[in-house]
């Protein structure tokens, strides 16, 4: 099998308990980043705000094997960029901890915007300029 058969299947695969899987790591990441919200809106006089850091990282993570391992068409879809573009943000932080307010803010109102877009915002490729779906690479 091809790298992008195993990439790009034509029907989008499931682990077994995804869906609690999901639940589960999508808990954490809120847990992470209401950490997070009160160590960079309210400014942590420590690094306490580091172990939400922590949390919202691994459970992201761990969000987008899952969803690379249905369908690796998730990479190219917005919605999947959007969530590389928040992991971005996130690494800024560092270099720029004057700005970790706004760009929290920003990454909370890039994942509400994608969240609830529509399936053709959030299915859109901006690589083929179109919405594209698992049988659309094939």
């Amino acid at each position: 099998m091809s790298l992008k058969a195993q990439l790009f299947p034509r029907q989008s695969r499931y682990l077994p308990g995804q869906r609690w899987l999901n639940v589960l790591f999508r808990t954490l990441h809120l847990v992470g980043l209401g950490g997070l919200g009160a160590g960079f809106l309210y400014p942590a006089a420590d690094e306490s705000w580091q172990l939400y850091l922590q949390i919202t990282l691994a459970s992201g993570l761990c969000l987008s094997l899952i969803s690379i391992y249905s369908n690796g068409i998730w990479l190219i879809q917005l919605r999947g960029q959007v969530v590389l573009l928040k992991l971005l943000l996130l690494v800024l932080m560092t270099p720029f901890p004057q700005l970790r307010a706004e760009l929290f803010i920003l990454i909370i109102l890039l994942s509400g915007w994608i969240a609830h877009a529509t399936a053709q915002v959030r299915y859109y490729s901006l690589y083929h300029r179109r919405r594209i779906e698992s049988g659309d690479l094939h």
